[in-house]
């Protein structure tokens, strides 16, 4: 009976409507359940945000091939798409093709996961029990049965706080209002509520840079706009990143315009501050914390925008044996690799079904969600992962088992300012794409990718 199930989905992204695609390429059934009123709705709400890699790396190859049945004209493969370009030109048809439409289950919280009959503690026949998925839709709890859980749901809802311990900063939750975690629509919906601001930007990865070069643009429209770059990192020129070295040079271009805004005054640079606090008095906020151990505080300000990364949420899975890096909270195989303590450069090989497999049988982690707090996930990792994963399921272990993905390097790069790189036939941003002879793949999106800072720390 366990068998006949399908396999539930948990998200409505891209790499979760991959695995669909990958269960429906091998005849068997799924059922999706994405939170938001539409699919891929987290992808919606950066959908102002052009993406680091054109349309040739960004599409999964057997939802491609679907699409293709279907009589879909692919986008220009050079072309390098928006986040709304991704959902209503490739997410979208996607999900609504006959294949997988029926399946999916819009506005569909999932509160928990669990086997059916046991808890956590209780082992003995276990992994013959069906997987109980609970979620509420429309004000209802509802249940349904399946064999085998892909959890795909990413880390984008749960943004890091500003402070550098992990937990909020003092008034930080009080003054929510104040703060946008992401990319705000600067120069369109949130136009105003920017103009002419005093405004901090948290964060020194490429979300950071990418609301640094919107707002940039807001200045030169409305001078009286005042922009204030808040980082945790010694100097300023280490989050630049690799530059023209980069292997996407359109992400690679972030960190050189950064340095142009720097130079030119049009961005206050703080760092290396901590903020501890956040006060508010009369609609005006400050930032409180240190500076090389110093009182520091940045006063008169109207908005902030926090991009200091994101991380996992397990609260669902409470009842599940899952197993998670006890520092970057990703899947326990992969933190190795992929930890940007241990790597200034680091490769991450390809990797499946085998890295993936949790104590739980049948219940994979996977996308940005299996690489936890680190900010180098690739979306042709995550597109791999699922076809490696869906054919364990399927029992194609040898199929499971190959590598069908050569990855570029994919760790935090810690380099000089282009302008400095007096040999950059040395750097780890280019030896070993050109030692390997492999290609730059995209990233996930505005968040991941090789010869970057690292997005979850500021």
């Amino acid at each position: 009976m366990k068998t006949q199930l399908p396999t539930a989905i948990i998200g409505g992204g891209p790499v979760a409507l991959a695995a669909a695609a990958q269960l429906v390429k091998r005849n068997m059934p799924f059922v999706l359940f994405e939170r938001g009123t539409h699919i891929a709705s987290s992808v919606f709400s950066w959908k102002h945000v052009r993406m680091f890699s054109p349309w040739e790396f960004n599409i999964d190859t057997a939802a491609k091939e679907l699409l293709l049945e279907s009589g879909w004209q692919a986008p220009a493969k050079d072309h390098i798409p928006t986040g709304l370009e991704l959902v209503n030109e490739y997410l979208l048809p996607l999900s609504q093709l006959k294949q997988l439409q029926p399946f999916i289950h819009l506005q569909s919280l999932v509160k928990a996961v669990y086997r059916k009959g046991f808890d956590k503690m209780k082992s003995a026949g276990r992994d013959l029990a069906a997987f109980i998925i609970e979620y509420e839709q429309n004000g209802m709890l509802l249940r349904k049965e399946a064999s085998a859980v892909i959890d795909a749901t990413g880390t984008w809802l749960t943004p890091n706080p500003m402070s550098t311990s992990g937990h909020p900063a003092e008034g930080e939750s009080h003054n929510k209002n104040h703060i946008h975690y992401g990319i705000p629509d600067i120069l369109g919906s949130a136009k105003e509520r920017y103009a002419g601001k005093n405004i901090v930007v948290v964060g020194s990865g490429h979300s950071a840079i990418q609301s640094l070069t919107l707002l940039n643009e807001l200045k030169l429209e409305i001078p009286e706009t005042t922009i204030h770059w808040v980082l945790r990192k010694q100097k300023v020129s280490d989050a630049f990143g690799g530059g023209e070295n980069d292997g996407l040079p359109a992400r690679g271009a972030l960190g050189t315009r950064a340095n142009q805004y720097v130079q030119q005054g049009n961005v206050l640079v703080h760092t290396p501050f901590l903020i501890d606090q956040l006060k508010k008095e009369s609609d005006i906020l400050s930032l409180h914390g240190t500076k090389l151990d110093q009182p520091y505080s940045i006063d008169n300000i109207d908005e902030v925008i926090v991009a200091t990364g994101a991380r996992p949420d397990f609260s669902f899975l409470s009842e599940l044996r899952y197993e998670a890096d006890t520092a970057v909270e990703s899947v326990p195989q992969l933190a190795d690799l992929i930890d940007p303590n241990i790597h200034s450069c680091g490769t991450v090989r390809p990797h499946g079904e085998a890295e993936l497999r949790q104590p739980e049988k049948d219940f994979y982690i996977v996308g940005s969600k299996s690489y936890g707090r680190a900010p180098t996930f690739l979306l042709a990792t995550g597109y791999e992962q699922v076809r490696s994963v869906v054919a364990a399921l399927a029992g194609d272990f040898l199929a499971a088992r190959e590598v069908q993905l050569h990855l570029p390097e994919t760790g935090v790069c810690s380099v000089s300012r282009p302008t400095e790189i007096s040999d950059t036939s040395n750097s780890c941003c280019t030896s070993a794409l050109n030692k390997m002879h492999i290609r730059p793949i995209s990233a996930t999106s505005i968040n991941s990718g090789c010869c970057s800072s690292n997005h979850a720390s500021i």
